[in-house]
């Protein structure tokens, strides 16, 4: 489990795109603080505190916020279009008894033997599983291993070991990973030979060429 931060926040008045480019140029980034039937909070924080929560894999953080130290998960991140800068945060209240919902990736351990003789492929449908856990116990991932899948072979949400408090709230029938008969891509013998030209065939009318040649006469 990643452990709390502590990070400062300060009071926002400022609304709209230009000042939150301002901000960001400031190193601090615009966020809200919602939840608990309380009133939802305009704030801002350091860019630097945040990046390193983001990188630590920090779900839960302990905001300070007008005098008083508060615990919040980072519900949402707003990314820029390069994914490289953060543009806004999204904090909700949580307690530290509170049991919430949250998604989290599953991360594959080991090698399976039913693709090591080439003709089996390791297949994922499940990246994140859906969970339910103390807000102060949420796992960074959920480790699968994958060293007794032979071809064939499938781990579903059920044969998971979960961390102690930690339930899966997937269909406990869908499969987590698997491994399957790797596809064999057909010579493309039938569509060279289709497309190759036929002595005294009509030539093909290429759309566009008909306005190009007019434009060039005038």
């Amino acid at each position: 489990m990643a452990e709390s931060l502590i990070m400062d926040t300060q009071p926002r008045t400022a609304r709209g795109s230009r000042a939150a480019r301002k901000l960001r140029k400031e190193g601090r980034i615009p966020a809200v603080i919602y939840g608990h039937k309380e009133a939802t909070v305009a704030v801002t924080l350091s860019g630097d505190d945040l990046e390193k929560a983001i990188r630590q894999g920090t779900r839960v953080v302990d905001l300070k916020e007008s005098g008083k130290l508060e615990k919040a998960l980072i519900r949402e991140v707003q990314w820029d279009h390069l994914g490289k800068d953060v543009l806004h945060v999204d904090f909700t209240r949580v307690s530290a008894d509170e049991r919430i919902r949250v998604n989290v990736p599953v991360e594959l351990r080991g090698i399976a033997p039913g693709v090591t003789g080439g003709t089996g492929v390791i297949d994922q449908p499940i990246h994140s599983l859906s969970v339910e856990c103390l807000a102060i116990s949420i796992p960074e991932s959920i480790r699968v291993t994958v060293n007794e899948l032979q071809l064939g072979m499938a781990i579903h949400v059920r044969d998971l070991v979960m961390p102690s408090g930690v339930v899966a709230m997937n269909d406990p029938d869908a499969i987590v990973v698997h491994v399957t008969t790797k596809q064999v891509e057909p010579e493309p013998v039938a569509a060279a030979a289709a497309a190759a030209p036929v002595e005294g065939a009509a030539e093909p009318e290429i759309i566009g060429r008909k306005v190009a040649e007019e434009e060039e006469a005038e």
